[in-house]
């Protein structure tokens, strides 16, 4: 008797991921309003949702040896999310100070397990490489940003404007959430090879193996 296929798979958490991260760059992309508030609250609810889906991914998806990188991840984006998700602390640097951070962390940790998954032979692990790279990429340009830059500028029949680093740190996120959905889209949606098997897909085949009755693996050979 063949074992049931898994409720849920890496792809799918992959596909999740991205379907969060377009809502993401679409509600800053259309929002006319790239204030601190606005962000911090696009912010929150993204990797809150980001988070969640990490944590099924740790429970249905990876053996107990292989969690540790989800849990990390989903660790640190409630513990952001829950501060971005405060009204009284919306501010600009607050805005800076936990993005940069969130960024900074969750990239480094996400290059780290793709590294380690690579040379354990995980075909995903350059999707987990790029993602990592991401977020250190927008951790580095928001420390770049000054929070209290503001540049005066002007278009010719339209009035007079300020672009202030907020709008630029705003701009960034909904970059990296509109950048980050369309990798991971490809990468979700993208055939797995027939002679790539990820760790994962080892573990349950092992344990399904392992639960057959005598008769079922003797019928195997």
């Amino acid at each position: 008797m063949s074992a049931p296929a898994r409720a849920f798979t890496v792809r799918q958490v992959q596909l999740l991921r991205a379907l969060f991260a377009a809502a993401a760059a679409l509600m800053i992309t259309f929002s006319p309003d790239h204030s601190a508030a606005v962000g911090l609250s696009v912010f929150s609810g993204f990797v809150l949702a980001t988070a969640l889906v990490l944590v099924l991914a740790a429970w249905l998806v990876l053996p107990a040896g292989q969690r540790w990188p989800c849990v990390v991840l989903a660790a640190l984006g409630f513990v952001a999310g829950m501060a971005a998700g405060i009204p009284a602390w919306r501010t600009d640097d607050v805005y800076f100070g936990v993005v940069t951070a969130w960024a900074l962390t969750t990239g480094v940790a996400e290059l780290i397990a793709g590294l380690r998954a690579r040379r354990a032979g995980d075909q995903t692990a350059r999707d987990a490489i790029a993602v990592g790279g991401f977020g250190i990429l927008l951790g580095i340009l928001l420390l770049v940003i000054p929070a209290g830059f503001a540049q005066p500028y002007a278009i010719e029949g339209a009035g007079d404007f300020v672009l202030t680093g907020i709008i630029l740190g705003v701009g960034m996120l909904g970059g990296y959430a509109a950048i980050l959905a369309v990798f991971l889209g490809i990468a979700g949606l993208t055939p797995k090879r027939a002679d790539a098997v990820t760790p994962a897909d080892d573990a349950a085949q092992t344990t399904d193996h392992d639960s057959a009755t005598p008769a079922e693996r003797g019928g195997e050979r």
